[in-house]
This record gives C-alpha cells, sequence and structure tokens, in this order.
C-alpha cells in the first residue's frame, strides 16, 4: 500500500497504526496539521472491509478536521481515528482503554473524542488510559457531554442561512427538508427542524430509528433508495460521507445541499456538478463544527453551555460569507471554503484572534 502516493494522504504529518492482541483493537489515528494546536477529531468505529478502506475515511475524516476547526477557529489542528470494528458487537471497555493507551502514546498531539460508532461510555473508558480526550459527561450549565446535540444545533442554524441565502425566507415554517440518517445528530436535528414548521422526509438504515422520529416529530418515513431524489427545499445528509458524487448528483431535485455528515463530496470537482444544477452545497466542515467547538471548550476548561451556544451562533454567518463569496466569484462553494481554511492554516495561531 503506497500511503504517501494517495490521493487522500495531502501532506498528513502522522499516521499511526495500533494493534491489541488482547483485546483486538485494530486502529489508525491520523494527524493531518498540528499548525493551530493539538490535532482534535473524533473516533468513529466501523466494520471496514479493508485497511485500505479504512486508511482512506481516517485521511478523508482527517483533513476535514483541519478544516474544520480552521474555519471555526479553534485553537486546534486536525486529526482523526478509526477503529475497525462492528460497534453493536466487538465493544468492550478493555478494547476502549487499549485505544487510550494508543492516543496516550503520542503525548498529546492529538485529542480524541466520539464519532459515529463511538459514544461518551466509551469515551469514558478511554480516560482511564489517557488525559488527551473530550466528549464526557459535564456538570448541568457547564460545557461537555455528548457533543451530537451541539453538532444538530449548528447544522440547524446552518439550514436556516441557506434557506435565506437561496430561497429568500427567514423562517421554515412549510419548507420541505430530506433528512438522511436520524442517528445522534440527526434525530437531534429534525426535532429542531419539526419545532419550527418545516415538513420532514427522513430516511435510516435502521429501522427502529426511523420509526421513533417518525412516531415522534411526525415525520414521513422514505425508504435510503428514495431520499437523495426527493424534491425538496433541504437535502440533510447526516449519515455517512461520499453520498454526492457524478451518479448520485444527477438525480437530485433539492435546491439546497445542508447537513452534518462530513465529506459528503465523493471528490471534490463535485462541487461543479451541484453548482451547474443550480443547487446550493453548505460545505460539510463549516456547517457540521458545533460538536468539535463543544468538544474544544470542554477540554480547555472553564466555559458555560451558554459560552458554546454563543460560538455555534457563529456558524451561519460564515456560511454566509462562503456563499456571497462564490456567488460574487462565480466559484463552488467547496472552493471557496478550501481556499479560507487553507488560508487560516498558513497564518501564525495568534493571528486568528481577532
Amino acid at each position: 500500500m503506497e500511503i504517501f502516493d494517495m490521493r487522500e494522504f495531502d501532506g498528513h504529518e502522522l499516521v499511526v497504526f495500533g494493534h491489541d492482541a488482547t483485546t483486538g483493537l485494530r486502529a489508525i489515528i491520523a494527524i493531518h496539521s498540528t499548525a493551530l494546536g493539538p490535532a482534535a477529531g473524533g473516533c468513529r468505529m466501523w466494520p471496514y472491509e479493508s485497511t485500505a478502506e479504512a486508511l482512506a475515511d481516517v485521511l478523508r475524516l482527517s483533513r476535514g478536521m483541519s478544516y474544520k476547526n480552521a474555519m471555526a477557529e479553534l485553537p486546534f489542528g486536525g486529526g482523526k481515528a478509526v477503529i475497525i470494528g462492528e460497534s453493536r458487537k466487538a465493544k468492550t471497555p478493555e478494547l476502549f482503554e487499549a485505544y487510550g493507551r494508543f492516543v496516550d502514546s503520542l503525548g498529546g498531539r492529538y485529542i480524541t473524542a466520539e464519532d459515529v460508532g463511538t459514544t461518551m461510555s466509551d469515551m469514558s473508558n478511554v480516560r482511564r488510559a489517557t488525559r488527551f480526550v473530550s466528549g464526557l459527561g459535564a456538570a448541568p450549565g457547564q460545557a461537555g457531554g455528548d457533543p451530537g446535540p451541539k453538532t444538530a444545533l449548528g447544522v440547524f442554524l446552518g439550514i436556516k442561512a441557506a434557506v435565506k441565502f437561496k430561497l429568500g425566507r427567514s423562517d421554515l415554517a412549510g419548507v420541505t427538508v430530506a433528512v438522511q440518517g436520524v442517528g445522534g445528530v440527526g434525530y437531534h436535528l429534525c426535532g429542531m427542524l419539526a419545532a419550527e414548521g418545516a415538513r420532514l422526509s427522513v430516511a435510516d438504515v435502521r429501522p427502529a430509528a426511523l420509526t421513533r422520529v417518525c412516531e415522534e416529530l411526525r415525520a414521513h418515513p422514505v425508504s435510503v433508495d428514495e431520499v437523495l431524489s426527493l424534491d425538496v427545499d433541504v437535502l440533510s445528509p447526516c449519515a455517512l460521507g461520499a453520498i454526492l458524487s457524478t451518479q448520485s448528483i444527477a438525480r437530485l431535485r433539492a435546491r439546497i445541499i445542508a447537513g452534518a455528515a462530513n465529506n459528503q463530496l465523493a471528490q471534490g470537482q463535485d462541487g461543479v456538478a451541484l453548482q451547474t444544477a443550480g443547487i446550493l452545497y453548505a460545505p460539510d466542515y463549516v456547517i457540521n463544527a458545533g460538536g468539535i467547538i463543544s468538544v474544544s471548550r470542554e477540554f480547555h476548561g472553564g466555559a458555560s453551555e451558554a459560552q458554546v451556544i454563543a460560538d455555534i451562533q457563529g456558524i451561519p454567518a460564515r456560511l454566509t460569507e462562503i456563499f456571497e463569496r462564490a456567488r460574487r466569484e462565480n466559484r463552488t462553494t467547496n472552493a471557496v471554503a478550501d481556499e479560507m481554511a487553507r488560508e487560516r492554516l498558513a497564518r501564525r495561531p495568534q493571528q486568528l484572534v481577532a
């Protein structure tokens, strides 16, 4: 496997493979950049079909975290971890403690937290072996805890910004939204959208998750094959990434793409197809930064829940700046966001503080 020649490698500083025979841990930590601080990003547990697939995913996710943290003006670089395994079957406290030792071996160069397939409970087991972990429980009123609801809040506010920019509407009453994936983030997002009067269509591979949101919020269930081609105002991908490809974009009838999933574009040039189709794309690592904002505040300590929410409320302004610049320069929103993120990564950390 020629790692350095992979398209996803993109100048990563460090890629480390970890194995623990006793617990069965097989993990990869990728550190894309520490230019702005220690690399921070969640740990995903997923039954990858091959090590090569896991490696490509962690590299893409890690670079996305560099851009996400830079755009959110956090004192973090970008990193990510993946554990190869089925989260519903292979989890043990000992496995996550072994993963904690793996994280600790990097001496604070990487800060971990939960992601797809991992939970606060898992991070508590990680904490037994390292202090370089966030996304743990928090006292009432203090920053911290499950970052999923904070990610959902940022996406919700981002959807409102995109609807205002594209549709000229300042409210969501009657706006049609298709949500792909109603797990830890998608479920909370659906609740916020429903409270604002949006009309929801939802899809998920897990019947129980789908039934829950439909019964509680009167959402309309659709199949995972159907959700991408619905005629809606907003498509909100909140599952796994790489769903927007040449093939899938040709089927889209949404006017806005704005969701929580990471790496929604299969390739960067797919943003051109969205632009050509007249679809407004909210760059994923900008709109879904609410979770890492919470993680950052928790890890550095001394912050309140109100401060986290105030930080997340900056997401719509960043998105609107990207939308306006892309329209003004006739460029794709993802290209504009990438350029802005790279510019911030090139600055010294003190230059990011206004």
